[in-house]
Parts: C-alpha cells; structure tokens; sequence
C-alpha cells in the first residue's frame, strides 16, 4: 500500500467515526460528549484534507 492509499484509507475511517458518533450522540440522550467528539473529529479531518490538497497543488512559479 502506497503512503497516499494509506492516508485516504486514514481519512475515510476518521470520517466514518466521526459520523458515527455524532448519529449514537445525537440519538442516545444524555451524550452530548461523544456528539461534540464526532464534530471535532470531522473538522481536524477536513482540515486535514484542505491541507493535503494544499501540499499536493502543482506550485507554478512566475518569472
């Protein structure tokens, strides 16, 4: 496995987790920890995708 499957594979199992607890925070009363969790989570995971498609961009310099 190449390290940019590894990181994908990283990303969608913290996006899985985190929808996750946020539906089993949502749902189950009294769990508004495990909600908040799942929203951390999936905001340092779409900061992490902002910033790997940052370090990925073709960086064109102009003369």
């Amino acid at each position: 496995m190449t390290g940019w499957e590894a990181a994908m594979v990283l990303f969608l199992m913290m996006l899985v987790a985190g929808i996750a607890l946020i539906v089993i925070g949502a749902t189950v009363g009294g769990t508004l920890r495990l909600m908040s969790a799942g929203v951390l989570l999936l905001l340092v995971d779409l900061l992490y995708l902002a910033a790997r498609s940052l370090w990925r961009s073709p960086r064109r310099h102009t003369r």
